[in-house]
């Protein structure tokens, strides 16, 4: 873009350092675009267009346009996830008001330390979830960070709640009511820091929409997740890392907080969703000198080390850049989704088992002599 291209497009091959999962493989095809002028709007509409145009030739469906819209904050307060599926209801409810009214000792310490109480209710589950599946439920919720699981099943005339010895009279009666909650539901609660609670409930919710059957077929819930936030807070360390990559913008009216409150700093980032899998993410890009390197000071990168890995990117928007920004769209998800597939490994040739090996052909293999020579490469090996 600095050298004077208005928008290009390529079909990239990437590779990634991260764990292998159903929904991921350590190389895949992306779809990447910059376009140069524009801001978030025209890159989203234009990725509308391409989304309009594949699901009407390929499977015959159209998608109304424009998307749905959704911040980051509003995804992960409803569904605790920043990738929702919202083929279905089941929302997450604040209820630390509530919770911080009884004498129930764990709720009370969550929401001392600053934490919340959540809670979502899974409609006409009693009867699914028993006793013994709601231990196995509490086990997986453990599994994933949680302390522990309250519930409330309202399988017979009066619910049974987990921890009805600590409440006062008529206190569960009125959660009940606040909850919409009737007899055949199940209530689910977390108490934690506000993030925990999220996601853990936002997982919970997952596999009991699985469990119940609730996940409409035939679906495509397509939705933009906007106003990412910038930094995150690494909790081991207390230092703030970028969320994305440290080349993306923030909004406007969130500079200001850039030295005093980074939790407060929204990026002009965006992500596209379908049907709780995320597809792509974009971002209008820096292109102001001065803002970028003082980006990579707030990551605690010294003046050197910026000169030394970015200082041609820094040097190049002293002479000015137009404002860009661009995409990367995930060709693989999108086919695994499209396919009705349950893996990547559905729609992709010769895909990668857990440890990164691929069985057909044996890959990665032993190298010879010949072929490292060819390469310039030496190996020595290390005792």
């Amino acid at each position: 873009m600095v050298a004077g291209f208005d928008r290009y497009i390529q079909l990239a091959r990437c590779f990634r350092d991260e764990d292998l999962r159903a929904d991921r493989q350590p190389e895949f095809t992306q779809i990447d675009l910059e376009m140069s002028f524009v801001d978030t709007d025209d890159i989203m509409e234009m990725a509308e267009g391409f989304i309009s145009k594949l699901m009407k030739e390929t499977v015959d469906v159209d998608i109304p346009m424009p998307l749905p819209r959704m911040t980051f904050a509003e995804a992960m307060e409803k569904y605790g996830s920043d990738k929702p599926d919202t083929r279905f209801d089941m929302l997450i409810n604040d209820i630390t008001d509530w919770a911080d009214q009884t004498d129930f000792v764990v709720f009370k310490n969550a929401i001392a330390d600053g934490g919340a109480v959540k809670a979502i209710v899974a409609k006409n589950a009693a009867a699914t979830y028993t006793r013994k599946k709601i231990d196995k439920l509490t086990e997986h919720a453990k599994g994933i960070g949680a302390k522990g699981l309250a519930y409330i099943r309202w399988a017979d005339e009066e619910p049974n709640c987990s921890f009805n010895k600590f409440l006062k009279d008529d206190e569960l009666n009125n959660l009940i009511t606040e909850l919409g909650a009737e007899k055949g539901d199940c209530v689910f609660i977390i108490s934690d820091k506000t993030s925990s609670a999220l996601s853990i409930l936002g997982s919970l919710r997952l596999i009991i929409a699985k469990e119940l059957g609730i996940i409409p077929e035939g679906k495509w819930n397509y939705l933009w997740i906007t106003e990412m936030p910038f930094f995150e807070q690494d909790e081991e360390t207390g230092e703030w890392v970028a969320m994305h990559h440290p080349f993306t913008m923030p909004m406007e009216e969130c500079i200001e907080y850039l030295d005093t409150d980074k939790g407060k700093v929204r990026a002009k980032a965006f992500d596209l969703v379908l049907n709780g899998t995320e597809l792509s993410s974009g971002s209008m890009r820096i292109t102001d000198c001065e803002l970028q390197n003082k980006m990579f000071e707030l990551l605690g990168m010294e003046q050197e080390e910026i000169d030394a890995k970015f200082g041609f990117l820094v040097e190049a928007y002293h002479y000015a850049s137009p404002p860009h920004g661009g995409m990367g769209i995930g060709l693989d998800r999108l086919a695994m989704i499209i396919c009705g597939a349950d893996s990547l490994r559905d729609v992709t040739a010769f895909p990668k088992v857990q440890n990164a090996s691929e069985l057909m052909s044996g890959a990665p293999s032993t190298i010879d002599d010949i072929q490292l020579d060819e390469l310039g490469i030496d190996i020595k090996s290390c005792e």
